[in-house]
C-alpha cells in the first residue's frame, strides 16, 4: 500500500509529520483535531475578553496552533462565531420524551438551565446578544440557533401533549413557546439570578403545564 510522508498543513507548533495516505489532487489537509481545538478555544477566548475584544491570533494562541490554521478554516472572527453560534442550531437539545406534558418540560428546563449556568455559556451568551444588537448576522445567526435549537424541542413537546390529548390541538405554537421558554430564560440569562430556588424547575414545569392547557 503506498503511503507518504506528508507535514501537515496545519501547524501545531510541535505536531511532528505523520504518515498518511495520498490526499486527493489539491485538497487540503485539515486535521479535525485542530479544528475541535480552535472550536474550544474561541468559546474560552469569547469568556475572557468577549466578541469586540476576541482576535484571531488570541484563538491561536489558547487553541496552541498558528493563525494561518485559524484562516484556512475561516475567513474572520466573524465568521468562526456565525459558524459556531449556527452548529449549535443543529446540535439542540435532547428530545425528552417522559410520556407527560409536565415530565417532558421539567427535563428541559433540567438541560436547559445547566446549560445555560454553564461558566462558559453564561458569559458568553450575554456577549453575543448585546453583539446582535449591533450586527445583523450575529442576530440572525443567535435566532436561527434558538428557533432550531430550544424552539424545535419545545414545539415537539407542545406537539406531543397535544396528540395525547393534554393540550388542545390547533393551540397558538408561538404564545406556547414564549410559556414554556420565557421564564428560565429570563431568570437565568437576562436577570442573571446566581441560583435558583429549591423546587424551581418542578414548580415552573407545572405552572406551564396549567398555562398550556388553558390556552
Amino acid at each position: 500500500m503506498l503511503v507518504l510522508m506528508t507535514t501537515n498543513t496545519d501547524e501545531p507548533g510541535t505536531a511532528p509529520a505523520r504518515t498518511r495516505r495520498r490526499a486527493p489532487a489539491g485538497a487540503a489537509v485539515l486535521r479535525e483535531d485542530v479544528t475541535e481545538a480552535i472550536r474550544a478555544a474561541v468559546f474560552e477566548e469569547l469568556a475572557a475578553v468577549g466578541y469586540a475584544r476576541m482576535s484571531i491570533e488570541g484563538i491561536a494562541r489558547r487553541a496552541g496552533v498558528g493563525k494561518t490554521a485559524v484562516y484556512r478554516r475561516w475567513r474572520s472572527k466573524l465568521h468562526l462565531v456565525l459558524d459556531l453560534v449556527s452548529a449549535l442550531a443543529v446540535q439542540g437539545l435532547p428530545a425528552p420524551d417522559t410520556g407527560t406534558l409536565e415530565g417532558d418540560l421539567r427535563l428541559l428546563y433540567e438541560l436547559t438551565s445547566r446549560a445555560l449556568r454553564h461558566p462558559v455559556a453564561s458569559q458568553v451568551i450575554p456577549d453575543l446578544q448585546a453583539e446582535a444588537a449591533r450586527n445583523p448576522e450575529i442576530a440572525d445567526a443567535m435566532q436561527k440557533a434558538l428557533r432550531e435549537g430550544q424552539d424545535g424541542v419545545a414545539s415537539g413537546i407542545v406537539a406531543a401533549a397535544a396528540e395525547r390529548g393534554e393540550i388542545r390541538q390547533g393551540v397558538d405554537i408561538d404564545l406556547a413557546l414564549d410559556l414554556i421558554s420565557g421564564p428560565l430564560y429570563w431568570r437565568s440569562v437576562v436577570i442573571r439570578s446566581p441560583k435558583l430556588p429549591k423546587g424551581h424547575l418542578a414548580a415552573l414545569a407545572r405552572a406551564t403545564t396549567a398555562a398550556l392547557k388553558a390556552l
